[in-house]
């Protein structure tokens, strides 16, 4: 008797997901963004197959205009969606907390370590740059980063903490450049004092919220 085979699920890998789920997002938000991906692709395989007909060497041309259009395309599809995520998230309670969790070398974050009635919120970072509280909210935030600056430097003494308070007045930093202006602060900490600091925080611990869903561009798709 012959065995049926198994119907396994098939495994698809992490970086096509992401993909995947990132054109999802920036279709819902940009619903042209297949048109022109496909459009980018051909214009830059033409004008690479014409380059190399004027030098006679037409194959050549396109062969080598393939990957070169596939890259175009993967370039502008990455800066859309980097824009389109953020639009799809920015409003959102916890917008701020998305996008710190997504920086994912040298720092941790603990989302809504302070929540209000209003939902004014403060997250947690912790890297090599010390400690930093990032406030989402009105202007009850302002005295909500100081109760947490405090918290801190009672259970972490003498390490440096950082408020940022997320927004478009002038002395804030808007949702779009959060992640890179967290990621360049200088560091001060070495990696052992790091991970200290992040032991003796995590007692402390946070609250649960919701955290908006959909992939997050990372600091370096994004300029």
């Amino acid at each position: 008797m012959f065995k049926k085979k198994s119907k396994e699920p098939k495994i698809r890998s992490p970086r096509f997901q992401t993909i995947r789920d990132a054109y999802s997002v920036t279709k819902s938000v940009k619903p042209w963004i297949g048109i022109a991906l496909v459009a980018i692709f051909f214009v830059v395989l033409i004008a690479g197959g014409s380059l190399g007909f004027a030098l006679g060497h037409p194959v050549y041309g396109s062969f080598v205009s393939i990957p070169l259009a596939a890259l175009a395309a993967m370039f502008v599809f990455t800066r859309i969606a980097g824009n389109a995520a953020y639009s799809n998230i920015e409003g959102q309670m916890g917008a701020g907390a998305s996008v710190l969790m997504a920086i994912r070398k040298g720092w941790t974050t603990t989302p809504a370590v302070a929540v209000n009635r209003q939902q004014d919120m403060v997250h947690r970072s912790v890297g090599r740059a010390g400690i930093v509280l990032t406030g989402e909210g009105g202007f009850a935030v302002r005295q909500m980063l100081q109760d947490e600056k405090k918290k801190s430097e009672r259970y972490a003494p003498g390490v440096p903490v950082t408020l940022i308070l997320v927004g478009d007045a002038e002395d804030q930093i808007s949702i779009r450049k959060l992640q890179k202006h967290v990621a360049k602060l200088p560091k001060k900490l070495s990696a052992h004092q790091m991970r200290e600091v992040r032991a003796r925080l995590k007692a402390i611990g946070g609250m649960s919220m919701p955290i908006p869903k959909g992939p997050m561009p990372t600091k370096n798709s994004v300029r």
